[in-house]
């Protein structure tokens, strides 16, 4: 799934991005506005983990939400 699509559904999936990464707060996730490397940043910071791990969660919670495209 190309993540433009996420971008362009980012509003409607703040929430899914929230109960996904709970450590996340609504100005953190607002901040990342559907721009994937700084949400890959910010996994990476709240949850102590390698870009390699972040980017393999997001790449799963893409593929969980095809259905927004």
């Amino acid at each position: 799934m190309n993540w433009d699509i996420i971008k362009g559904n980012w509003s409607q999936l703040t929430g899914e991005v929230k109960s996904t990464w709970g450590k996340l707060t609504d100005d953190e996730i607002d901040q990342a506005a559907g721009e994937r490397e700084k949400l890959s940043g910010l996994i990476q910071e709240k949850y102590g983990m390698l870009r390699e791990d972040a980017e393999r969660e997001i790449d799963a919670f893409v593929a969980r939400h095809k259905s927004a495209a």
